[in-house]
Order: structure tokens, then C-alpha cells, then sequence
């Protein structure tokens, strides 16, 4: 890992009838966003340029062949396909999802073969993406398979973090997915991760209950007595500053939620409907756990609004500033991790 003084920044384009192009081309209208990191955009710069003409967007685009090519300072584009693409704002296609997969997937192989320093997604349609070559729910279990590590979805914005113990399964299937050992591994890849992407030291970390009431002692089901509690203490009398369960409603209603470092819920409505709504507009979707590092914006396609020019670009903007952040974290812990001896003298 090198230290970046222009960090090159790999952007999947997503849905071109959604949001996805609009979000990313006006991040970048801002010419001191190329002051922070070089952006190779995965798709074909004549598509682009005609979605920057029909928003009346500005910013000059700069087409590749292939990534050597890039140039410090500018918005690259890296032609993926070459033909030319019909757009219909707003519509669920299924050859529209050909062209994400396409962008994701290179994208993928860029970040793999260090091509990319961080890797950020614009939104897919999880229905329109799904085909013989691709059969996963969406760009994080993608990643699982072709990255190192265990990935985790982790919700960030500020200083409020959620991750999450099941992500993408159904609400009546959650409670058999839960066992010690997957309680155990969370915890501890949001642990690592709140130390070496968010420079937290001794990170605290509470984890929600996935009963009403935390169960209320057995009366409202017994998970968090048998499984979740045994589990929070195992990890707590190894060293690891982990708390719970609590109770989802009064855990976000009393703001209990801003004295850890962490939350990690026991399924995705849990822990996403309080985020998006302490969050939204600024919330950032992190994959923690990989070697590597990719953000996304916490919306999907919005077709209702899509080639309006009324999207909202925060989301992904911040999604770039964090990917650019954690990138710099890393760099600094493995720099403390090879040095400590001159990380002491420092302090002294």
C-alpha cells in the first residue's frame, strides 16, 4: 500500500437509468475534487457525455482505452464497451443491468490487480442485474467471493457507525442464521475494522437485541438469553469492549446509540431504518472486512427522479471522501504497525 498523494478513485457506474451517472458527474462539477484523488469512471464516454449534455452538466470528461492512459487531475473515463447504449430514464431493463455488471465487474478486477486504490459503486438494480454469469443479491457478496476477508455492511456517517449480524435474507429466516460463532466474527471484523479504517483505538461496540425487549427474560423468544448474551460475554472476557443486547427502540430513542464507537444490528430493517433516518443524504454504505476498500451512497436507481437533474449527489460525494479517508487510515496503521518503536519516540 503506497501513500496517495492523488488517490485514484475506480467508480462503477450502476444503473445508467437511474441516479448512478447524474450523482457521480456532479460530485465532480466541484474541480477541487480533483485536488483529493483522480476518478476512473467504468463505462463508455460516449454514454456519459450524453447524459452530461441532457443534465447541462459541464465538467469536461476524459475518455481512456485503457488504465495506463489515465491523467492525474482529470475525470477519466475508461471505455468498458463500445457500443452505443439506448437510455430510457427512469425504466427497468434488463440490458441496462448487462452494462453495471460489466462496469462493476471490471472494476472489481482494477481494484484486485491495484489498478484502483478504492473502489466506489453507484447504484445497481438488484432485479435487472441477475443473469448465468452473475447470480448474487448485489455488489457485496460479489466482492466476498473475488476479495480476502469477510465482508460486513457497514453504515457510516460521522460518528455513527452501523453494521449489521444478517444482512440481505429474509426477516423470518434471521433468527436461525444467528449462532455464537457468526455473533463472534462480526463483532470482531467491526473491531478491526473501527481500528484500522477510523484510527479507534479501543473501539466500544454494542450490539442490538433481536427480540422486543431483549426478550424480556424468555417471555418474547429466547435468542438473546441463549445465543446473543453468551456470545457478548465470551468476546468481553477476552478483551474486546463489546455490550448488549439492548433493546432496538430505547438504544436509538434515548441516543444511547452516541456513547459507542459501533452498532451492530441483528437483521438489515433493524439497523438501516434508524441510520437512514439519523442519516439521510449523507450516509455512506462501507464494505468492512476486505483488503480492500469500496464505498457506495445509501440510495438505490430513484427511476422517479432519474435525468430530471434533481438528485441529490451528498451521498455518493461522501462516499468518495470516505473511501479517500480509510484509505489514508490504513496507510497510517500499517505505517504505526511497522514502527512502533518510532510511533513511542513520537509520543514522548
Amino acid at each position: 500500500m503506497k501513500k496517495a498523494e492523488n488517490i485514484i478513485v475506480g467508480i462503477s457506474i450502476g444503473d445508467l437509468n437511474g441516479i448512478g451517472s447524474e450523482v457521480i458527474l456532479k460530485t465532480f462539477e466541484d474541480s477541487r475534487m480533483l485536488e483529493l484523488c483522480t476518478p476512473v469512471i467504468f463505462a463508455n464516454v460516449k454514454v456519459l457525455s450524453f447524459i452530461k449534455k441532457t443534465l447541462e452538466l459541464t465538467a469536461p470528461l476524459h475518455g481512456i482505452d485503457k488504465i495506463e492512459q489515465l491523467v492525474i487531475g482529470k475525470i477519466n473515463v475508461l471505455n468498458i464497451w463500445r457500443e452505443g447504449v439506448d437510455l430510457n430514464f427512469g425504466a427497468n431493463e434488463e440490458n441496462i443491468g448487462k452494462y453495471a455488471i460489466k462496469s462493476f465487474v471490471a472494476a472489481t478486477k482494477a481494484l484486485k490487480e491495484n489498478q484502483i486504490d478504492v473502489l466506489v459503486t453507484a447504484p445497481i438494480n438488484k432485479y435487472n442485474i441477475q443473469s448465468e454469469e452473475f447470480k448474487f443479491p448485489g455488489h457485496t457478496d460479489y466482492l466476498d467471493q473475488e476479495l480476502e476477508g469477510n465482508a460486513l455492511m457497514l453504515m457510516v456517517q460521522d460518528n455513527l457507525k452501523v453494521g449489521l449480524l444478517t444482512d440481505h435474507i429474509p426477516v423470518n429466516e434471521v433468527a436461525k442464521h444467528l449462532t455464537e460463532k457468526l455473533i463472534a466474527q462480526k463483532v470482531e471484523t467491526i473491531k478491526h475494522s473501527l481500528i484500522q479504517d477510523f484510527g479507534i483505538n479501543k473501539p466500544k461496540i454494542a450490539v442490538l437485541a433481536l427480540n422486543p425487549h431483549a426478550g424480556d427474560n424468555g417471555v418474547i423468544g429466547k435468542e438473546d438469553d441463549e445465543i446473543i448474551k453468551p456470545a457478548i460475554k465470551k468476546l468481553f472476557d477476552k478483551g474486546t469492549m463489546v455490550f448488549g443486547p439492548f433493546a432496538a427502540d430505547g438504544f436509538f430513542g434515548s441516543n444511547q446509540y452516541e456513547k459507542y464507537d459501533a452498532v451492530i444490528a441483528t437483521y438489515h430493517d433493524q439497523g438501516l431504518i434508524p441510520f437512514k433516518t439519523l442519516s439521510f443524504g449523507n450516509g455512506v454504505n462501507y464494505t468492512a472486512g476486505l483488503n480492500k476498500i469500496r464505498t457506495s451512497p445509501d440510495h438505490g436507481t430513484a427511476y422517479e427522479i432519474a435525468g430530471k437533474g434533481v438528485a441529490d449527489y451528498n451521498s455518493f460525494k461522501e462516499a468518495v471522501y470516505t473511501a479517500i479517508d480509510i484509505y489514508n487510515s490504513r496507510f497510517q496503521h500499517l505505517e504505526i504497525s511497522k514502527n512502533p518503536l518510532k510511533t513511542k519516540e513520537k509520543q514522548l
